[in-house]
């Protein structure tokens, strides 16, 4: 039997044709890029993450806040917040633990917000600690505090729109009707892309008084109302009226903040027990420990940390005879205890961020509070005319009630008694429903009057909310007389103190440094002793390297502060007192690394700074001399290194310091000398000056050596003398070097 043919196959793709399509790319622009794939993601942060808006809740805390709401929790008991983060997940679709951190700082018992939004029982940590961990969320409770009844009594009144979840299974509020400003009586930060926000608090009591003022005049002055922020944490606030002022009008601002004390005299101890909002206690230990152990705190012997169920304690103990005061103004500026907050008022405002000061945030708030009273109000209207017109529908039932009854025994059908009431006393559908639910035992006389006169008590109502609708200064006044009840019921005593910030001089730091004569040595290599007088008295030969040799020897004082100066124009400052004392038996610091000189940079000079009087004198192996004033090389700020210490046009051959104008002998490589007076050498306030040509040189030849002559050396140069410069000096084959050692 003949096989049959099979039909034909498909092909299969030519492997070439994939291989050539494997792994190729498109190119693309940059900025198409950027704008498809990075801006959707930094305008969400933007938006839906990072900062708060009108109501002053971030999206993760309003979430937070309203599934509790739902919950039952604001009038009910406590409940496992392992509960509440596991309903949030509803509306907030992140991990369980970024919802219990945010749900920690909103609690009471962190003491991070000046009115915390939620009561809480357990471990949830403290904000002024790094180090005091929150307890896990199924050891804690949580419930609403009283406060958010101001947040969500009407919330269920369509005063806000509701959006839906990111799954569609419920609905959640785009902002909480807050019937008080509370985007600013409490703190918030956030970092969003290219942007921050950081909101200091409020006063809750002060902030509904400034609003009461500013609807009745636009142009109240903030400040005689609103004092200024009232941090939870206390402390003092030290107080500038023209950077309040800033604050105020432009939202941008940096604020002092200071930690409150006490001394206790006869513990010989400083407590503190308040501290700035913007720091940590560790902070404030560690910085104390740091300067403690450096030698800049010699004042403190310990610092430990006392905080107990009273409360914030840290208490530093001093030495004896310490006088309180000025140490703490030492520990003001050296450590935490001072600080800063810089203040950002970064708002989402229909979505859009805007920077405002605190005018103009009240303004915007007074803008949505206004229409949520309108929308609450119209709510309530709508729902009165809806309870009319179900009475205006019994009014006619009640003048007449045994036709109704009538009609309803002779209707067959129980469908057909709302229709045949309808058509019996001309009401509609709505009205006939109501009728037909009531009660036989409703209806007698009591009932039917007390019915009618509800009629005529709506009609009262409904035309009062229809002429507050027309009216905004009606609705004003209703939100003036909720800020003075949430002020009455929820305010509290200003926490943080201010204090007026005096004109204080510029702050010069003491200098606790121990001052006694010393005895400094420098080899030719760079090595460095400092020596006391009773150590060198009993010392022998000094130690040098091999090859090595001493050259030069100062009695300066611990405090003298040295200038080393080197192949690469530049100076190194150091005070004798960085040094460690030496003994003549050591070789001492090596310069270079002491002071941390460059790769190949090497030592050329040293002297003593002193109070920087007089000049110095730059020899250069081109002829040229450059004086300049000491005082050029003083720094207002602790400097360790000066560049462009001097010009590096020729090489250096040798630097003085001089206090007045003396002979200066120089010598060429020609074997010729001149002597010319320091006076002839004009001063140049100019680091890098290249000077003046004091000798003339012929081609290749350069100035080898230079000294300043006395007594019986300067009588045997004083024929070299020249009476102008630049001079080309006379012959020296006779005369002989004057055998100084140079570092060159």
């Amino acid at each position: 039997m003949p096989r049959k043919k099979e039909p034909p196959r498909p092909k299969k793709p030519a492997m070439d044709a994939w291989f050539e399509n494997e792994g190729t790319t498109q190119e693309e622009e940059i900025t198409d890029t950027l704008e498809k794939n990075y801006l959707p993601y930094a305008m969400s942060v933007i938006i839906s993450r990072a900062l708060p808006e009108i109501d002053g809740f971030k999206p993760s805390h309003r979430k937070l806040l309203y599934t509790m709401y739902k919950m039952g929790l604001l009038n009910g008991p406590r409940t496992k917040s392992a509960n509440v983060v596991g309903q949030t997940m509803h509306l907030n679709p992140h991990g369980d633990q970024a919802i219990y951190e945010t749900m920690v700082r909103l609690t009471r018992a962190n003491e991070c917000l000046l009115h915390p939004y939620v009561d809480s029982k357990g471990n949830f940590g403290k904000y002024y600690s790094r180090d005091m961990a929150f307890a896990a969320a199924r050891y804690t409770e949580v419930k609403l505090a009283p406060i958010c009844e101001a947040l969500f009594s009407e919330i269920d009144k369509e005063t806000v729109d509701f959006v839906p979840n990111y799954d569609n299974t419920m609905t959640e509020p785009t902002l909480l009707p807050a019937t008080f400003p509370s985007v600013l009586v409490n703190a918030n930060m956030g970092i969003a892309v290219s942007m921050a926000s950081n909101i200091c608090p409020f006063n809750l009591e002060e902030l509904c008084k400034t609003c009461i003022k500013l609807m009745d005049d636009p142009k109240h002055d903030i400040l005689s109302t609103l004092k200024g922020p009232d941090f939870p944490g206390g402390g003092i606030l030290l107080y500038d009226e023209e950077e309040m002022r800033k604050v105020v009008e432009t939202g941008r601002g940096s604020l002092k903040l200071r930690a409150k004390w006490n001394y206790d005299k006869a513990a010989r101890c400083i407590e503190i027990t308040e501290i700035p909002y913007t720091t940590t206690l560790e902070q404030i230990k560690d910085k104390i420990t740091e300067l403690a152990k450096n030698g800049k705190l010699r004042e403190v012997t310990y610092a430990r940390d006392e905080i107990d169920v009273n409360g914030f304690r840290l208490a530093i103990d001093v030495k004896r005879d310490i006088d309180p005061e000025k140490l703490m103004q030492k520990l003001f500026r050296m450590t935490p205890l001072q600080d800063t907050f810089g203040c950002n008022f970064n708002i989402l405002i229909g979505n859009m961020p805007r920077v405002m000061g605190v005018r103009e945030i009240l303004e915007e708030w007074l803008s949505f509070r206004m229409e949520c009273v309108k929308r609450r109000v119209f709510f309530d209207l709508n729902k009165m005319k809806d309870r009319l017109h179900l009475l205006l529908g019994l009014k006619k039932i009640l003048l007449d009630i045994d036709k109704a009854i009538a009609i309803i025994r002779a209707t067959p059908e129980e469908v057909q008694v709302v229709a045949n009431l309808m058509d019996g006393f001309s009401i509609d559908e709505i009205q006939a429903e109501y009728v037909a639910e009531i009660k036989l035992r409703h209806l007698n006389r009591e009932y039917i009057l007390n019915k009618l006169a509800d009629v005529d008590k709506l009609t009262e109502e409904i035309s009062d909310m229809e002429d507050i609708l027309a009216k905004p200064g009606r609705i004003r006044t209703i939100i003036k007389e909720e800020l003075k009840a949430a002020a009455k019921k929820y305010g509290q005593p200003r926490r943080t103190l201010i204090m007026d910030a005096v004109d204080e001089e510029p702050y010069v730091p003491e200098d606790d440094t121990p001052d006694h004569p010393v005895h400094i040595f420098l080899s030719k290599e760079g090595y460095f002793k400092k020596i006391t007088p009773q150590s060198l008295r009993m010392s022998g030969e000094q130690k040098v390297k091999d090859g090595d040799s001493l050259i030069l020897q100062l009695d300066v004082t611990n405090k003298t502060e040295l200038l080393f100066f080197t192949d690469k124009a530049q100076v190194y400052k150091a005070r004798a007192s960085q040094f460690e004392d030496s003994k003549a038996s050591l070789l001492g610091d090596f310069i270079p690394v002491k002071l941390e000189f460059e790769e190949n940079e090497h030592l050329v000079a040293m002297l003593p700074a002193g109070d920087y009087t007089g000049s110095l004198l730059f020899v250069f192996e081109n002829g040229k001399i450059a004086r300049v004033p000491l005082s050029a090389y003083t720094t207002k700020t602790n400097r360790k290194r000066l560049t462009n210490a001097f010009s590096d046009r020729s090489p250096l051959v040798k630097l003085f310091h001089i206090a007045e104008d003396v002979p200066l002998l120089l010598r060429s490589s020609g074997n010729r000398a001149i002597l010319v007076q320091t006076g002839q050498i004009p001063e140049k306030s100019t680091r890098t000056s290249q000077g003046v040509q004091v000798m003339t040189l012929k081609a290749k030849q350069t100035v080898t050596s230079a000294e300043l002559p006395t007594g019986e050396r300067l009588a045997q140069v004083e024929t070299f003398a020249a009476p102008n410069i630049p001079a080309a000096g006379k012959l020296a084959k006779d005369l002989e070097d004057a055998g100084q050692i140079s570092l060159i």
